[in-house]
């Protein structure tokens, strides 16, 4: 029988569920409490470690902020999730911080973002950071990371952002990368990557974005290439890519900058380059590229900027380049295109630079160049240009730089340059400008007229030019004196040219302390007087020519206190005294160019002096890489231009004058020649061991040639030629393995001619007037060293008539067998048996 329990019982008896289910809510949010402790404190190690991988934080980012005493999620950089409070970003960029990666950033396993570009982090990437699959966006731009890329990057199936640039990644691009296939942007520019572009490349088709530039890329570009259809910005430039721009450039129609520049491609231009009606920046400069521009360059008329300089492209400019009303840059110099600059030139308002220069174009400059207002560069130098320069240059408001050298440009110089307010350089040298020099643009930095026909005197307004860093008036016609205000201006400049003129005068003596010119040309003109002391205050002096002048004065022993100085040219003046007694408190260390010839100094060579020279003794100059005399100039805008402080020098060697656009710091040359110098060559100049060329000649020294020469390893160029020198010629100057040109002519020279290496070259113009030398080249040889001459008993008649009998006898036959030659040479051709028996007895005197 069932038995019933009253429910008033129950309800009166008190219940277990409350208490059971409180329990276990209870534990399960205790569980979850602790899953989630446990996770942020993973991620807070995780920050910690890479904390203490940090050597260097100079704002005290981390330092401060990075605690345990408050949450991870609200530390300097780092982002959490609002669902699981885990770290899913962390952004250290721009912090300046030194140091490494920790491994165990790679157990942030809810990381999706990590950027920590712009800092000093180095080492490899830790391989744990692949464990990461949540992360879309990476980016270490600009630091100093080094190793190869890893084989696990493909475990990174979300990337979408891979950015490296600026770092020291080496090895090859590793194929696990491409199986990224979300990847939109990868950018790994300047590296040290090497190897072949992968073909896998073509997997990425979500690109829109690669950057390989700056590498050690070899190889075609992949045809695989024109599988990236979203590709928009294409960077494949400073590599050493071969082959031709492939055809399949032209599937990428959404590209809008295209940079395939400073590699070694070749071929034309594909047509196909046409169908990129997005581009508004194409690079294609500095490859073998040849043919003409394509017509249908005119079809991208979005183009901001056309870089197609330092290539082989011929032809015309193209009329459709007037299509391009957006272009701000056009580079088309260093080719070899011919015609005309075409008047549609002037549809390019929008233009700020227009480079043209070192090709063959011919014709006017046109004068539609006067709409390009906005214009900021010109540089149409090197061409065939003829004609005068248009009016309408005055137009042009912008102007910063205008280059117009080297072409056949006439007329005066307009007077409206003058107005260009904004103008810092103008370069109109080695053209066929007549006229005055007129009132030049007040910032000026750069003003360069020489190689013209231009007259009259230096303005004076160029005393106001107090921006004025070089001048370059040489090679014209003018005269005058030289305007005093230019030691004035010597705390902004620092080259002068102004040889080859009619200058007459002295040179200015206001020289003022502070004083920052490098390079001072005053060669050939009329200037007497002497030189000036206050010349002293330029301390960075490199170069001083004042050569084929009428200075007189004594040696400018001050100026050994100028350190830099590299060349000095005091030659063809009027300087006189002696040197030997160089007193000087530092020394011209650096002078690796010295050249005294055709004045009157006396006295014994310097000793002293050479001593001092440790340009040219010191062995390791030969390790330094050469320079040339030279400094770039950095303007407003980063424009840059190139001071040549040796242009035009003008020095003798190897019996030839040479003039020098530019100088090699491994030039050293003394010229002493043509002097009244006296005594004996010093040995110490055979410790001038990086000299080549050495010209002593047109003196009065006496003694024998100092062995000591043949340590002068370097030496192209040794002339001692009318002095009284005595004695053997040396045979260690056999060991010069470099000289060209020997002079040892007009001295009192005994013995024989060295035999051997380059004393087989020289000829006979080499030892003229030294009557006791024999031996090849000359025709006088003798057996032993001294000759002893035949003695004839001129009171025996019987042996007298003997000796002349038998000369006669001997041209007598000569003259026969002389005559029968002539007949066989003449009849049957050239002898060949005659001439081999004549090399042989002409090799076997030359081994003697």
């Amino acid at each position: 029988m069932m038995r019933l329990t009253p429910i008033s019982n129950l309800m009166a008896r008190p219940s277990f569920l409350p208490p059971f289910m409180f329990g276990l809510l209870f534990a399960t949010f205790g569980v979850i409490l602790s899953a989630k402790y446990s996770s942020i404190t993973v991620d807070q190690s995780a920050l910690l470690a890479l904390k203490s991988h940090i050597t260097h934080d100079p704002h005290n980012f981390l330092a401060t902020n990075w605690s345990t005493s408050t949450s991870v999620c609200s530390w300097i950089g780092v982002t959490c999730g609002s669902r699981h409070h885990r770290v899913t970003a962390l952004n250290l960029s721009s912090m300046d911080l030194t140091g490494t990666i920790s491994s165990q950033l790679g157990n942030l396993s809810f990381l999706a973002s990590l950027d920590i570009h712009q800092n000093s982090f180095h080492g490899t990437l830790p391989i744990e950071l692949t464990n990461l699959r949540r992360m879309k966006y990476l980016d270490f731009d600009n630091n100093s990371f080094s190793g190869e890329l890893s084989s696990t990057l493909g475990n990174l199936s979300k990337l979408e952002r891979l950015s490296l640039d600026w770092n020291q990644i080496s090895g090859r691009i590793p194929n696990s990368l491409f199986k990224c296939k979300e990847l939109k942007f990868l950018s790994l520019f300047n590296n040290s990557l090497e190897g072949s572009i992968p073909t896998e490349i073509g997997n990425l088709t979500l690109l829109e974005t690669l950057d390989l530039g700056d590498n050690y890329f070899k190889g075609e570009i992949p045809l695989v290439i024109g599988n990236l259809t979203s590709l928009q910005f294409l960077y494949l430039s400073n590599n050493n890519l071969t082959g031709e721009i492939p055809l399949v450039i032209g599937n990428l129609t959404s590209l809008r900058e295209l940079y395939l520049n400073n590699n070694k491609l070749t071929g034309e231009i594909p047509l196909v380059i046409g169908n990129l009606t997005s581009l508004q920046f194409l690079y294609l400069s500095n490859n073998n590229l040849t043919g003409e521009i394509p017509l249908v360059i005119g079809n991208l008329t979005s183009l901001r900027e056309l870089y197609l300089n330092n290539n082989k492209l011929t032809g015309e400019i193209p009329i459709v380049i007037g299509n391009l009303t957006s272009l701000q840059f056009l580079y088309l110099s260093h080719n070899k295109l011919t015609g005309e600059i075409p008047l549609v030139i002037g549809n390019l308002t929008s233009l700020r630079e227009l480079y043209l220069a070192y090709n063959k174009l011919t014709g006017k400059i046109p004068s539609t160049i006067g709409n390009l207002t906005t214009l900021e560069v010109i540089d149409l130098a090197y061409n065939n240009l003829s004609g005068e320069i248009p009016l309408v240059i005055g137009n042009l408001a912008s102007l910063q730089m205008l280059y117009l050298f080297n072409n056949r440009l006439t007329g005066e110089i307009p007077l409206v340059i003058g107005n260009l307010t904004s103008l810092q350089v103008l370069s109109l040298d080695s053209n066929k400008l007549t006229g005055r020099i007129p009132t030049p643009p007040p910032l000026l930095q750069f003003y360069a007229v020489s190689t013209n026909n231009l007259i009259g005197e230096i303005p004076s307004s160029i005393c106001n030019l107090t921006s004025l860093g070089a001048m370059a008036l040489h090679e014209n016609n003018l005269e005058g004196t030289i305007p005093k205000c230019i030691g004035n201006l010597s705390s902004s400049l620092t080259a002068v040219f102004l040889g080859n003129n009619n200058f007459h005068g002295q040179i200015p003596e206001n020289f003022a302390k502070g004083c920052m010119l490098r390079s001072l040309h005053i060669n050939n003109n009329e200037l007497g007087g002497s030189l000036p002391r206050s010349l002293g205050n330029c301390k960075a002096l490199n170069l001083l020519d004042v050569g084929n002048n009428n200075l007189n004065d004594t040696f400018p022993s001050w100026l050994g206190n100028l350190d830099q100085l590299q060349v000095l040219i005091l030659r063809s003046n009027r300087f006189y005294g002696q040197i030997e007694s160089f007193d000087i408190t530092v020394s011209l260390t650096k002078l690796r160019i010295i050249d005294l010839s055709h004045n009157n100094f006396s006295g014994y060579l310097p000793t002293l002096f050479f001593e001092h020279m440790h340009a040219i003794r010191d062995e390791y100059g030969k390790k330094v890489e050469p320079n040339y005399m030279r400094e770039v100039k950095i303007m407003k805008d980063a424009h840059l231009f190139w001071v040549n402080y040796a242009y035009g020098l003008s020095v003798t060697a190897k019996g030839l004058e040479m003039k020098f656009e530019s100088l090699l710091s491994i030039w050293m040359q003394i010229d002493l020649s043509s002097n009244q110098f006296r005594g004996e060559i010093p040995k110490i100049l055979g410790e001038l061991h990086l000299l080549i060329v050495l010209n002593l000649s047109h003196n009065c020294l006496v003694g024998p040639i100092p062995s000591s020469l043949g340590n002068l390893s370097e030496l192209e160029s040794l002339d001692l030629s009318s002095n009284k020198l005595e004695g053997r010629i040396p045979t260690e100057l056999i060991n010069l393995g470099f000289l060209e040109v020997l002079n040892l002519s007009q001295n009192n020279l005994k013995g024989p001619i060295p035999q051997g290496k380059q004393f087989d070259t020289f000829t006979n113009d080499s030892y003229m007037g030294n009557l006791d030398l024999y031996g090849l080249p000359l025709s006088k040889n003798c057996g032993t060293d001294e000759e002893t001459p035949a003695i004839f008993d001129r009171d025996d008649d019987g042996d007298e008539l003997n000796w002349k009998f038998s000369i006669l006898m001997g041209y007598g036959c000569g003259l026969v067998l002389g005559m029968s030659m002539a007949y066989i040479v003449f009849t049957t051709g050239k002898p060949w048996w005659l001439i081999r028996i004549v090399e042989r007895v002409r090799r076997r005197f030359a081994k003697r």
